[in-house]
């Protein structure tokens, strides 16, 4: 039978033989710890990747709704921000991809701040997952516009599409480690 041991010294937690000596409560402890300190080093990285998305985004959002043009982009036959995001496809039933883009980063600073990392709450990480999901296939389809529809490439908007695959990478690798938490 298992039952739970906090070490005394770090405070953490961990499932043991009931009964099991001090090498399989050191075992278990420090196993639990890698675990820990490889999600802590996951929720950093995704928090860094969410940030750098809330940047980028929060830039397209007021260039989009100042109308600056001024979109530190180069043009050419490939390349065109300006194209891009002047383009029918830079709205969704009216509302700015930009906009919905801040929106979503916003979002997921909140979900990948490191406290929300370590909750014992599952519907948080089940929560990161749907949203980094939904993230995902809209990134799809916005790829699909720019290459398909628009036939144009913008650079700042590669940026967001980079920083969400890779947060989706994290996200999903990391749901085993949530799944199997007894803490």
């Amino acid at each position: 039978m298992a039952e739970v041991r906090r070490d005394g010294t770090s405070g953490r937690t961990a499932v043991v033989e009931a009964g099991a000596g001090s090498d399989a409560d050191d075992s278990a402890l420090a196993d639990w710890g890698h675990r820990s300190s490889t999600l802590m080093g996951r929720a950093i990285a995704a928090l860094v990747l969410s940030l750098a998305g809330w940047g980028i985004a929060l830039y397209l959002t007021i260039e989009h709704f100042t109308g600056n043009s001024a979109l530190s982009c180069p043009a050419n036959a490939v390349v065109s921000c300006e194209a891009v995001t002047t383009s029918p496809e830079s709205k969704l039933l009216g509302v700015s991809v930009a906009l919905l883009g801040l929106i979503f980063f916003t979002a997921m600073v909140a979900v990948n701040l490191p406290i929300a990392w370590r909750t014992s709450l599952r519907w948080v990480a089940w929560l990161r997952l749907a949203m980094v999901v939904g993230g995902m296939g809209f990134v799809i389809y916005l790829v699909y516009a720019e290459l398909f529809m628009i036939k144009k490439i913008c650079l700042w908007c590669t940026g967001v599409h980079v920083a969400t695959f890779l947060l989706f990478v994290l996200v999903v690798s990391s749901i085993p480690a949530f799944t199997a938490r007894t803490d």
